[in-house]
């Protein structure tokens, strides 16, 4: 009787540090299944393969995930229903921007817009400021935060990262428009 354990793959390693010949599928994740511990997923191939991490980590896009016994899996990140978010000159878009990452909102920028989930809250607000938005579907790769390990955490995705008892010298605020999602 042939083995049918589904592989493991025990390590992630940056997009462009791992061998791209040893490839042997890849997985299209959307931005709440790549921060993970142990999971199993879906190959492009119709495969199938348990990610078994020591400890929750972030995949990005062009990401290689280790077999445990040879080859990686290459980390593609889905098309998922997002809002773009432009402005008619670089100084509100870059007033947006603060706004969004005031709020501590899972934000991808990407040159002359942004992009974000869509909350009918930030919306809104976003509306209010001037912004122009336009639903799209696209791969999402929000920045990773200063608060993550090397910038590979995801802004929130289960906690803060930091606690909100600090004492810095400016206004930070968390009233009825902020929702820190992945609570």
């Amino acid at each position: 009787m042939p083995n049918t354990t589904p592989p493991r793959a025990l390590a992630v390693h940056a997009a462009g540090t791992w061998p791209e010949a040893e490839q042997r599928d890849t997985v299209h994740v959307d931005f709440d299944d790549r921060y993970r511990r142990r999971k199993m997923y879906l190959t492009e191939r119709g495969g199938s393969f348990l990610l078994d991490l020591a400890e929750a980590t972030v995949m990005r896009d062009g990401d290689g995930l280790e077999l445990e016994h040879g080859g990686f899996i290459r980390v593609k990140a889905a098309a998922e229903d997002l809002v773009e978010v432009t402005a008619p000159t670089p100084a509100l878009l870059l007033r947006l921007a603060w706004h969004l990452g005031n709020r501590h909102l899972p934000t991808q920028l990407a040159g002359d817009s942004i992009l974000i989930r869509h909350d009918h809250v930030i919306i809104r607000m976003l509306e209010g400021l001037g912004a122009t938005l336009r639903k799209v579907r696209a791969p999402f790769n929000p920045e990773g935060g200063a608060y993550g390990e090397h910038n590979r955490l995801p802004a929130h995705p289960h906690g803060h990262g930091h606690a909100h008892d600090h004492d810095h010298d400016h206004d930070h605020e968390h009233g009825p428009d902020c929702h820190h999602h992945g609570h």
